[in-house]
């Protein structure tokens, strides 16, 4: 029994000094399988880009909704709902605050764009016993709209998407017309820009390219809620840079 206690204490000896001579290999280590993670790209800061735009309106006008009453005859007829897809483009500009993988900022966006949507509509009157045919037009235009955001994303290699909701003002232009064949109703032509206010919400995503330089492209959901209802489904695409 002593003897096999002597040799299990000098073959563990021996095992020992044989380890200690060995090269201080990677693999024993574990470095295969416990390498460093790589850091989070670095989004915190001072941003700025420009981007363009696409999308779809939808409006409804009433009658004297947006145009002056004295030039709406009895005989005007408007459309229910007025459609319209067009292009644009912007700017754009924020701050991003970032915790790890965990980024929130604010930033303020603009679009700048023929957002129009219109409509015609005919219809039928009698004045003295003469019986005429018309034609309205609508037309609805949201040419400007700057909105100040605030945005949640979370960082995924070189990859930031984000919800974003905010709300803002704009420019809006109501235009309307009049004829009749034959002309028992005086044609007219009328219109009218005021401010208008709304909110949009919407997703994206950023994505880091090299240096500061990221591309972004994101969809929007914007709703005009003054003066009378329009709504833009707009999707865009832009790039920017850090600071």
């Amino acid at each position: 029994m002593r003897r096999f206690l002597l040799a299990a204490v000098m073959l563990g000896a021996a095992a020992g000094a044989q380890a200690a001579d060995m090269p201080d290999l990677p693999i024993l280590r574990g470095a295969f399988t416990e390498g460093p993670t790589a850091a989070p790209v670095n989004w915190q800061g001072y941003y700025i880009g420009g981007q363009g735009s696409y999308g779809s309106i939808t409006s409804k006008l009433r009658s004297g909704n947006g145009l002056p009453s004295a030039f709406v005859p009895p005989a005007w007829q408007p459309s229910g709902q007025l459609n319209g897809e067009n292009g644009g483009g912007g700017a754009f500009a924020g701050y991003n605050s970032q915790w790890d993988d965990v980024v929130v900022g604010i930033e303020a966006n603009y679009l700048h764009g023929g957002l129009r949507a219109s409509s015609s509509s005919p219809g039928v009157t009698v004045v003295n016993n003469i019986t005429a045919v018309t034609s309205s037009n609508e037309t609805v235009q949201v040419s400007d709209f700057g909105s100040l955001r605030v945005r949640g994303a979370y960082v995924i290699g070189c990859f930031l998407p984000y919800l974003f909701g905010g709300a803002g003002f704009g420019s809006q232009t109501v235009e309307g017309s009049f004829s009749a064949v034959p002309p028992v109703v005086p044609a007219w032509t009328a219109g009218r820009t005021k401010l208008v206010y709304g909110y949009s919400l919407g997703f994206g995503v950023d994505i880091m390219l090299t240096g500061g330089l990221f591309a972004r492209v994101e969809y929007e959901y914007l709703r005009v809620t003054s003066n009378f209802e329009s709504n833009v489904n707009s999707v865009h695409a832009g790039i920017g840079y850090k600071f």
